[in-house]
């Protein structure tokens, strides 16, 4: 009997736990280099197949817009299966967009997943992750299995190991576009890259090497890529100009637990709580009248696995 119906699906936010411009493609894209960790501040989605063909979106929390990336997700699964099915999808969001936390980009990969099985589709993980780069640099990481070191514009993945990790995420009120970031005359374009060495499932090493080779830094991937010490959001200065709430939101988590950083390309800003997480009480918003008026935020926790990674055939 096919599956008709999936309900309750998560679709987890990432912070980056640091995120370097290294460069710039002729094309104009900017070469990246991060760790995504995907945390449990997550939207939830309800998927039905339509036996017509139609592609339908219900709101069950905040109004998205009209073609979001969970209807250009389906769009673009039946087009290119050719399935004559269609979808109802319904999405209760949780997670705030415009905060760098890739809701959107985690939305269409749930959807993905979802109608890869409801349509009978049996799609292996890479091939749907090649639909997903088409849809936003992003998707491809939620299709994968957990916290990936992330370079190129985003679509290249090393699975990598991070330790437990309880986390206080805030978004003010202000919302960051992307290529407004991009764009700035400020934004540093390059950092020296971090080379990887060794497998990630052992005792790997990165070093981050200057241009002339001298004075190379090593730190251990599954230690130092998590030390809020190390590196840095090369968006956020850009964004602290263009959009100050971003550095009270830094300031305000400073001051709390002695340390922030803004996390991807929106005006969301995360702070290490506890160096392991393993004890963190499930993700739980603050209590009422400890944020500033307007803002939303979550205690949350790492997650080792992306919750429907197994979902995907490799």
């Amino acid at each position: 009997m096919s599956l008709l119906a999936l309900h309750d699906l998560p679709a987890p936010a990432k912070i980056n736990l640091f995120l370097h411009v290294v460069g710039r493609r002729a094309d104009g894209y900017h070469l990246l280099q991060s760790v995504f960790v995907p945390i449990d501040w997550a939207d939830r989605l309800h998927v039905e197949r339509l036996p017509d063909g139609r592609l339908e979106r219900i709101d069950l929390g905040p109004a998205l817009p009209a073609d979001d990336l969970c209807l250009r997700a389906a769009r673009a699964l039946q087009r290119a299966s050719g399935t004559p099915w269609g979808a109802r999808i319904a999405i209760d969001k949780q997670v705030p967009w415009g905060a760098g936390l890739g809701g959107g980009s985690s939305d269409a990969a749930t959807t993905l997943i979802a109608l890869n099985r409801l349509w009978g589709l049996h799609w292996p993980r890479a091939r749907l992750a090649a639909l997903g780069l088409q849809l936003g640099a992003d998707v491809p990481f939620f299709l994968g299995r957990g916290p990936a070191f992330v370079e190129g514009i985003g679509e290249q993945l090393t699975p990598m190991r991070v330790p437990a990790l309880a986390l206080a995420v805030v978004k003010p009120p202000q919302s960051l576009p992307t290529p407004e970031i991009f764009g700035h005359p400020g934004l540093k374009r390059d950092t020296e890259p971090v080379i990887v060495m060794g497998s990630f499932d052992s005792a790997a090493q990165a070093v981050a090497v200057p241009p002339n080779g001298a004075g190379a830094v090593m730190w251990p991937v599954e230690w130092g890529a998590v030390d809020a010490g190390f590196g840095r959001n090369d968006l956020q200065p850009p964004a602290e100009d263009r959009c100050p709430a971003v550095a009270d939101a830094v300031a305000w988590l400073r001051q709390r637990y002695g340390n922030g950083r803004m996390s991807g390309s929106g005006s969301a800003a995360f702070a290490h709580m506890a160096r392991d997480g393993s004890d963190a009480p499930p993700m739980a918003t603050f209590p009422q009248g400890e944020l500033p008026a307007g803002w939303v935020g979550r205690r949350c926790r790492s997650l080792e696995v992306l919750p429907l990674a197994a979902w995907l055939p490799d």
